[in-house]
């Protein structure tokens, strides 16, 4: 508790690592008793109660998105508060102005700060700044929200993710590396499955086993899903990396994971139960197909579903 008279500085979500396990746990049960108070209810109808009334949420967006924009916009109408769409190519973010400049000014307007943007530095100065909230919506280097929904699905569907076990299939990519944090953050099993060239960071591999986190590189993806809970995996190529790769390191980079392809007969090697996740929008044909994403197994559309419970959790817990 704050002594009278000592200010305390925003409440950032930047990171899963930045949190102790029983914070994370609180976000995921606030999500879910949120969800269920919701059953039934139209979707833009406020909740019973609008903590948030006369909050202003800006919405910075370096990077197109479909679930981050819509999940933020109506967790905070049903919240109470309003959302401000900003164009982060539109502005004058990182360019014309530095990053810290535009901190101080949306500082004076606006009551929280939700970036989705390309540079994980610009995310990091952002909040080193503001003097408000700051909410990562997904960077080049990790996507936070998108775990928090991954986890409370996986609650969901099989109970309790302590001691389980989780195969992801895939690039070492933004979200990986989420999963990473989570994993020792929430005590499970992380066995990733990737082509040498493109595993996750080895700094944050080192993090993960400082941390006492189970986390191993298992290079056959059969071997890496026997027995597993969830099989999850990404899109093999992100827009903020197509630009870059042209296309013939999108074919190269194509070449290297099609064997991690998530099909009918890699899921069979997980548990007969495992469920199978994806953060969405995917790619059909290449990094799974139509029928594990289409299947019995697959909890994509309740994992999309989930970012609206958990990111008002979020909102709750920073702006409240």
């Amino acid at each position: 508790m704050n002594a009278p008279g000592i200010a305390r500085g925003p409440k950032h979500f930047l990171d899963l690592d930045a949190f102790d396990a029983a914070t994370l746990r609180r976000m995921i049960d606030d999500a879910r008793r949120m969800k269920e108070a919701r059953a039934g209810r139209p979707k833009g109808a406020p909740d019973d109660t609008t903590p948030l009334t006369g909050r202003m949420l800006a919405l910075i967006f370096e990077k197109p998105s479909t679930r981050t924009r819509i999940s933020f916009e109506m967790g905070m109408r049903q919240l109470g508060g309003q959302t401000m769409f900003l164009d982060g190519r539109d502005m004058q973010f990182g360019h014309g102005e530095t990053v810290g400049d535009t901190a101080r000014v949306l500082s004076r307007y606006v009551d929280g700060v939700m970036l989705r943007t390309k540079r994980h530095q610009a995310l990091v100065e952002l909040a080193a700044t503001a003097t408000i909230p700051v909410i990562n919506g997904l960077t080049d280097r990790t996507h936070p929200c998108q775990l928090l929904a991954d986890v409370m699905t996986f609650e969901e569907h099989r109970g309790p993710i302590k001691g389980r076990v989780v195969t992801w299939s895939g690039a070492g990519n933004n979200v990986c590396a989420s999963w990473i944090q989570a994993a020792v953050r929430f005590g499970f099993e992380l066995r990733i499955a990737a082509p040498e060239e493109l595993e996750p960071d080895a700094a944050l591999l080192k993090w993960a086993k400082a941390e006492g986190g189970h986390v191993n590189i298992v290079r056959d993806p059969y071997e890496a899903a026997s027995g597993s809970d969830a099989l999850v995996t990404d899109t093999w190529v992100q827009m903020s990396e197509s630009d870059q790769l042209g296309e013939g390191g999108a074919r190269s980079r194509h070449n290297m994971l099609v064997r991690y392809r998530v099909d009918d007969k890699l899921m069979k090697a997980a548990k007969r139960d495992a469920i199978f996740m994806h953060c969405l929008p995917a790619h059909r044909g290449e990094e799974v197909t139509d029928t594990v994403l289409d299947g019995a197994q697959s909890v994509v559309f309740d994992e999309a579903e989930n970012r609206l419970h958990t990111q008002k959790s979020v909102l709750l817990w920073a702006m409240s």
